[in-house]
């Protein structure tokens, strides 16, 4: 091991902290998921500083990263939905997301080969809005009763900011696929 592995290896445990995580969270044992799901979230924006600021970005954790994002975020947000603590309808639009850009980049390295995964800032945000809106969510779920138009209002931001994310990813990639398409013939 060396300290470039260091991106990978938070990554690594980001995405081993999804079971316990998870666990914890159906049992409602509120006060230790909110700690590990910050401890999580905040590992997000760790590994990456980490990579970019002492050049430590590698192809695998180009690939650890946004999997482990999406692995803490889907598995919270279905406890969450399935505790009544965050809609259905916006769990289901979040698997949708991920779903979406994990089938676009499988279509499109299979018609153009090589992939590199870079996070829009408008993604890089719903990261972080999904992750303070998980966090909000477990705290209300601890009995925590912020101002009454909080959750909602982070529930429409996540709203917004998913759809918008996974638009623009679509619309980037196609793009993309559409000028290799064009390149090859």
């Amino acid at each position: 091991m060396t300290p470039r592995d260091i991106p990978n290896i938070i990554s690594v445990l980001r995405i081993l902290l999804v079971i316990p995580i998870m666990v914890l969270l159906a049992r409602e044992q509120s006060l230790p998921v909110l700690l590990l799901f910050a401890v999580a979230g905040l590992s997000d924006g760790l590994d990456g500083y980490l990579a970019r600021r002492f050049s430590w970005q590698s192809r695998m954790g180009a690939l650890l990263d946004p999997l482990g994002d999406k692995v803490l975020l889907v598995g919270v947000y279905l406890v969450l939905g399935g505790n009544g603590l965050l809609p259905w309808w916006l769990v289901t639009l979040v698997m949708l997301r991920d779903g979406v850009i994990i089938s676009g980049a499988l279509a499109y390295r299979r018609l153009c080969g090589e992939l590199t995964m870079e996070p829009s800032t408008i993604s890089k945000l719903n990261t972080v809005l999904q992750i303070v809106l998980g966090l909000l969510a477990i705290a209300m779920g601890m009995g925590w009763a912020p101002g009454a138009g909080l959750l909602p209002a982070m529930i429409a931001l996540v709203t917004l900011s998913t759809l918008w994310s996974g638009i623009d990813y679509v619309w980037r990639w196609s793009v993309r696929a559409c000028r290799c398409r064009a390149e090859e013939r």
